[in-house]
Formats: structure tokens, sequence, C-alpha cells
């Protein structure tokens, strides 16, 4: 294994023995995100139950298993193995939380390690390792049915179908829908959207909407949404058992203490997307990183799945709220890895699919996205970009949009990233192009890394396809130094 597929795609076993490829890699230009591939042997079986466990509150279990979640973010057995169908993306399960101090000691070792060997790297980190995932389905559902609500009033006031950064509520006619819902009075409501907290523009778009759910405002004592199933008001806010809100604020401590440390050794942290039903609480979690730790440079970036419906939305409005509020916007556009497990389970379970009809159109979603945030580039030094791709269309088009608007790769607010032992092609011309580029690098012991490999195999026909495509170009080039007489020159 070591010679072949372990050896094609990991790094090594261990911080020291990953030190070679990480320097020879360097001299050529391309730098590491670092990722400890190791991921536990559970059988099918043991992942559900654990899945199933975990997801599930003391609250829903004492009322027998009933859940008020939306569907989407409510467990499901079927699709209890999240391994099931992913392949470029190894996977987290909660047994407790001594496994997840584990997984931040881990993590800390990883920052530490690339730190020693590195001086711009990054470090790959999953929220899924660092917390119970029914605290992350519980804020998700929580941030999409207060976003729903938004959209809800938006189509009240004549708003339905735009844009979220275009969408603007009237206060006034706002605080009579919200009134007449008899969630308080209006001297009340009065109160909550004041100048203080939404500005003096007399309209609240989506970035005012989503700070109200914020504990330091009033209206987070009363928050109410509308059940899309039995059409009352029910709390917005679930209530927590004891030991479930210490979970939640381990969460934060354990992020806390990653971001203190590579901020130390100077590494940056790039937090991993993960399936829908936890992603919204995954990219709140890491905005609040994101305002408290890239005040001088972006520090931590957040990763945004192109192949999703609501892509363009979040880019945007994440990036407003950094020009806004004065900090460094860090992202990483990738197209996504969980396309096939989550069309089933939206089918299965019977909510809209949130991923974008067509591989074009998810094509599309992804310049589009990227557009938006070199167009931003170009008016600010305080943000940065990671194209992790593999599309060679994509990376021609980020050169040419890079040339137009005139950012330079000294500049190093566009990263490109590739996996480790695919598309060296990409990589390493870039990388001595000058341009700012990374491989994605796993590491850790064979048999531990080797469930990971076993899913990575599913990938063979992509990797002979790319494979291929690299022969391809060593076989032009090797004709045209022949043809030219060079074969046995150095290039000028």
């Amino acid at each position: 294994m070591k010679m072949t597929f372990y050896g094609h795609f990991v790094a090594g076993e261990d911080q020291e023995s990953i030190r070679p490829l990480i320097q020879h890699n360097r001299a050529f230009g391309v730098g590491s995100i670092l990722d400890y591939g190791v991921e536990e042997d559970l059988s099918p079986k043991e992942a559900e139950l654990m899945e199933m466990e975990s997801c599930t509150s003391a609250a829903e279990r004492e009322s027998s298993g009933t859940s008020k979640r939306e569907k989407q973010y409510q467990a499901h057995w079927a699709f209890g193995d999240r391994r099931d169908g992913v392949i470029s993306a190894h996977t987290y399960f909660y047994a407790n939380e001594a496994k997840c101090d584990s997984h931040m000691e881990t993590f800390l070792r990883c920052i530490e390690a690339l730190g020693r060997v590195c001086e711009d790297g990054f470090t790959a980190i999953k929220l899924t390792a660092l917390g119970r995932p029914q605290f992350l389905l519980q804020f998700s559902d929580v941030l999409t049915k207060w976003r729903c609500f938004f959209h809800q009033m938006a189509a009240e006031q004549g708003q339905a179908g735009l844009a979220a950064m275009d969408t603007k509520l009237e206060v006034a006619a706002l605080q009579e829908s919200i009134a007449k819902m008899g969630i308080a009075s209006m001297a009340e409501i009065e109160g909550w959207f004041t100048a203080e907290t939404l500005g003096v523009s007399g309209t609240v778009d989506l970035l005012d909407w989503s700070s109200l759910i914020d504990s330091r405002t009033k209206l987070s004592q009363h928050l109410v949404v509308p059940n899309t199933q039995t059409g009352q008001l029910e709390p917005l806010l679930s209530r927590f058992t004891e030991e479930e809100e210490l979970q939640m604020t381990r969460v934060l401590q354990r992020m806390d203490v990653l971001a203190k440390r590579a901020r130390e050794v100077g590494v940056r942290l790039m937090v991993d997307a993960e399936q829908t039903y936890f992603q919204p609480a995954i990219s709140r979690l890491t905005l609040e990183m994101q305002r408290k730790f890239n005040v001088e440079e972006p520090l931590i970036f957040n990763t945004y799945q192109c192949y999703l419906k609501d892509a363009y939305d979040n880019v945007t409005l994440d990036m407003e709220l950094a020009r806004r509020e004065g900090w460094c916007f860090g992202a990483k556009l990738v197209r996504g890895a969980y396309m096939a497990q989550e069309r089933a389970r939206a089918a299965e379970i019977g909510y809209e699919d949130p991923i974008n009809p067509t591989y074009e159109a998810t094509n599309a979603m992804y310049h589009r996205c990227l557009n938006y945030v070199l167009e931003e580039l170009k008016h600010s030094a305080k943000a940065a970009v990671m194209v992790a791709s593999h599309n060679e269309d994509s990376v021609r088009f980020t050169l040419c949009r890079m040339e137009e608007l005139g950012l330079h790769p000294a500049d190093r607010q566009v990263y490109f990233g590739q996996l480790l032992g695919m598309c060296d092609q990409i990589s390493f011309p870039l990388g001595q192009a000058g341009f700012p580029v990374y491989k994605y690098v796993p590491y850790g012991p064979v048999m531990e890394v080797l469930p990971y490999l076993s899913r990575r195999a599913l990938e063979n026909s992509s990797l002979m396809k790319g494979a291929r495509r690299e022969r391809q170009l060593l076989w032009q080039e090797l004709k045209r130094r022949l043809c030219t007489g060079s074969l046995f020159h150095s290039p000028a």
C-alpha cells in the first residue's frame, strides 16, 4: 500500500514522515493544507447507531422520538452512515465529549506540525469532529426557519424571488405583521427595531434580520415562527438540558483553542463544508470565528459548496457582513462532495432537493460566486479566496479574470487548491508561475487511513482520466522538445 495507493494519495504516517513531501512541494511553489486522514473503521450498523443516538435530544427521547424540527434537520436511519456515497471527505461520528477533545488535540498537532515546516500553510478541520451533531442540527434548523420567516415577510411586502442582498423589509410594515401574530405589544416590538440595532434606513435586510437572533437582543426571548406543517406559531429556540448547554459551549471553546494556536504558529484554518443539514450551523459558527480572528488578515476560511442552489446568497451575505463590520473575508470555493447522498436523502425524506439541477448549473454557480469574490478583491485587500477545483476551465476562468481585474499573484489574495495525487498538471505549473497553490495533504498510519482510502478508490475512473490528461500533456511537451532539438537542454 505504501508503494502504491497509499503512497500516491497520503503524505506519510506521522508528522516527521510527511516533512520531505511538504518541503519538496514547497520547493516547486506548492503549499499544503494538512489533514489527519484517520477514520474509525465502523460497520454501517455501528455508524447508524452512533449517529441516531448523537442526533437526538433528551426532549425528543422523552417524547418518543417526535421532533419539531423540519424534515431536513431530523436524523434518519437510512442516512445514519454519513460515509455512504461520499468519496473525497472523511467522516467523524460522535461518541462522547472525551472523543471530541481527542479530535481537538489531533487538530492541534496538525497545526503545530505544519507551523514547524511551512510558513503559510493551512490545517483543515471539521466541526462534526468537535461536538455533538444534535447541536448542529438544531441550530441549523433555527437559522433556516428564521431565514424562511424573513422571506415570508418579504413575500407579504411584494418582494418574493429577489436575491438575498436585494431584499429589504419595510420596518413599519414588519412591525405591524409581527403585532398581528400576537407575539408582543406594538410598543415592545418598536423597541426591538431601533436605530441602534438596525440603523436609520427604515428597512431591514437579511443581515439585520439574522442579528436579531443574538442573545443580547430582547427579541430573542420571543422568537416564534409559523410551523409550515401545522400553521401554528412555535418557539424558534429549543430548550436544552444543562448537559446539552455544556456540549454547545464546548464546541465553541474547542474552536477557540484551535484558532488561537493557529494564530500563534502562523497557520490558517480551513473549515470544511459538510452535509446541508449541518451546514447552516457550521457556517454561522465559522463566521463567529472570523469576526474574532480575521481582524488583521484572513486566518479562518469558510467553505462554500457551489452545487447548492443557495450558494450565491451565502457568499454574498457573508462578504457583505465582513465589509460592514470591517473584518477579513476568507473563502474556499468548491463544487461539493455530498451530491449523491444529498439528492437521495431529499427524495427519501421528502424535502426540496438543495442541489443545482444540472452539472452546467453548478459550473455557472461556481463561476458566478467566484466572479463576485474576485470583484471584491479588486477593491479590498482584506479578503482572500481559494479556488479549490480540479476543473481546468475554472482555473482558466480565474486566471483570465485576475488579469482583467489587475489582481496579481504576488498579492496573495487568490489561492488555488487540489488534492494530493491529483491534477499535478494544474498545481505545479501554477506554483512555478508564482501563483499561490496548495495541495490538500492527508496523513496518518496506513491501517487507520484505509477506511478513507477505500472510498477514495471509487474515484479511480476520474483519477485515470486525470492521469491520461497529464500523460497527454507530457507527450505533447516531449514531441515539442524533440522537434525543436531542446530535449537535452534546460528551458530558457
